[in-house]
């Protein structure tokens, strides 16, 4: 850890958003999504696998607020539960990700079952709700930055999915409209309180490195589904039973 002087807020600030450079959006696979040159197995595989994720961002959120001892905090954090596990009258954006599996082909029981989770992003998704139940709340919430960078992927899909993937009914991409204008309300939190908390130099190089964390499990799991889609090569392939 460095025992340099601390970056101003303006720089700390800078220094978290440069880590787009390694967001997922660049990965190989979400730029073949992009330019519509997935066909729909690899479009199945990518929602099939991802709805782990989904379904564990609550969990993830519910260990942020089991660490938490601060009040205003989790009245706040919570609405991260909401927006994905529903509340009332809203479905949640569990319940939208699984009309987006029925949109390209993937019938509810099937995504539920959980039976086409490959085991590289199994091990990603846990790794990180393992993180977030292990890390002070702080941590966890700076590990939550990979937001900052999420409203262009949804705006990407939402621009570029209608014509390049036509055969997805239209209301599968509920999830992506609403998910851009919630995860900029969630950044304006969590990097507050990033900056708040991480203010000596080697905390704001561990809170990188926490951002880090975060981006190579998300970059994980696409290399695990382009090994199983993209190569052809899933899980013991070359195995013969």
């Amino acid at each position: 850890m460095s025992e340099a002087t601390p970056w101003s807020r303006e720089e700390f600030e800078a220094q978290l958003r440069a880590k787009e450079v390694f967001y997922h959006i660049h990965h190989p696979y979400h730029q073949l999504m992009a330019e519509g040159k997935l066909d729909r197995e690899q479009i199945r595989g990518w929602v099939a696998n991802r709805f782990y994720y989904q379904i564990n961002i609550p969990v993830k959120d519910a260990h942020i607020l089991a660490n938490c001892p601060d009040r205003e905090v989790r009245r706040r954090w919570i609405e991260r539960i909401h927006d994905h596990d529903g509340f009332g009258e809203e479905a949640g954006g569990i319940e939208a990700w699984t009309r987006l599996g029925e949109a390209v082909g993937i019938p509810r029981q099937e995504l539920w079952s959980l039976k086409q989770v490959l085991p590289g992003v199994r091990f990603a998704v846990d790794a990180y709700v393992n993180f977030a139940r292990q890390a002070t709340w702080q941590e966890a919430a700076c590990s939550s930055l990979t937001e900052m960078f999420a409203p262009a992927i949804h705006q990407q899909r939402l621009a570029g999915w209608p014509d390049r993937y036509p055969w997805i009914e239209p209301e599968g991409l509920a999830y992506f409209r609403k998910r851009v204008t919630q995860a900029s309300r969630d950044v304006e939190h969590g990097l507050a309180i990033t900056l708040d908390h991480f203010r000596t130099r080697a905390q704001q190089e561990r809170a990188l490195e926490i951002l880090q964390f975060k981006l190579d499990i998300l970059w994980s799991m696409l290399d695990a589904m382009w090994l199983a889609y993209i190569d052809r090569r899933p899980p013991y392939f070359n195995v013969k039973a």
